[in-house]
């Protein structure tokens, strides 16, 4: 999932997921927190093994983990394509109209556009993609 697309959040809290992301994420997913201030969506299986990973962990380390898990929501599309996000959720990353929806990897990220352009603008700096490649050793 490689791909951004700009949608806006109606009056009911509900936003549109793009055909092929709807394909990677299946007809029910998982949306939470993330690391950043943007919200993660997950297929059930990504989730499912999500949630084998910290089963694994130490009861220690599994309380780390605890506001992902206490935050995520299972979402199903409804016949438009559309999911409704959770306020709380919303809240934490800033989500009012305008969301920039980006397939990261196994996961969908959920931006507010003005904070992703500003993200992506860095990020796609000449220097900043050779200084990650060289990092990752790619």
């Amino acid at each position: 999932m490689e791909n951004t697309y700009h949608h806006s959040i109606d009056a009911k809290g509900r936003l549109f997921i793009p055909v092929d992301l709807r394909m990677e994420l299946g007809q029910t997913f998982y949306v939470t927190l993330s690391t950043e201030r943007c919200l993660s969506a997950y297929s059930s299986e990504s989730w499912e093994r999500f949630k084998e990973k910290n089963r694994q962990m130490s009861q220690v380390n599994q309380k780390k983990m605890r506001p992902l898990f206490a935050m995520a929501a299972k979402r199903e599309l409804d016949s438009q394509g559309r999911i409704n996000l959770p306020q709380q959720l919303r809240d934490f990353a800033d989500l009012k109209k305008n969301v920039a929806i980006v397939g990261v990897g196994e996961r969908v990220e959920l931006w507010d556009s003005e904070t992703y352009a500003d993200i992506a603008a860095r990020e796609m700096e000449p220097e900043n993609i050779a200084a990650v490649f060289n990092e990752l050793e790619f």
